[in-house]
């Protein structure tokens, strides 16, 4: 493993995380190596934090970075975990996906690049976005 250290748009010095497939393999379940590292999804209403509703903040499954609030969670209807904004702009970075014929936005973890899901510029306000994230790709840290 390596690790890049960045500096992101709050001054904050953050180390980009670099492994090899077969350490990701280690690492991760299959399930959680098919979403964060092939892009891959689970089916709708299927998640274990689909329907969460403690209070605390959602990590990458990958390394841990923050990466939504409780705060933010909210129903869509999708059958995914939705968030209109994430803990900060830089804990999230996006792409342009081109894949199933369509042109969609993926949303990626910023520190190790794990595919987490989709947004949309369909969500609630303030921010009128929908994070649409894959439950295998996070964690959950309970608010103390």
């Amino acid at each position: 493993m390596t690790s890049q250290d960045r500096i992101s748009g709050d001054g904050v010095s953050r180390k980009k995380i670099v492994k090899t497939d077969e350490e990701w393999k280690q690492e991760l379940t299959p399930d959680q190596y098919r979403i964060l590292r092939e892009k891959g999804t689970e089916l709708a209403f299927t998640g274990k934090l689909y329907q969460h509703k403690e209070t605390g903040t959602y990590l990458c499954a990958g390394c841990g970075n923050e990466l939504f609030s409780s705060d933010s969670k909210y129903e869509s209807g999708s059958g995914w975990p939705s968030f209109y904004r994430p803990v900060m702009d830089q804990s999230v970075e996006t792409a342009s996906d081109r894949s199933l014929w369509l042109k969609r936005t993926e949303v990626k973890c910023e520190r190790c690049g794990g595919h987490l899901g989709h947004v949309f510029k369909d969500g609630p306000e303030p921010t009128g976005m929908r994070y649409c994230v894959n439950s295998t790709a996070l964690t959950f840290r309970k608010k103390d």
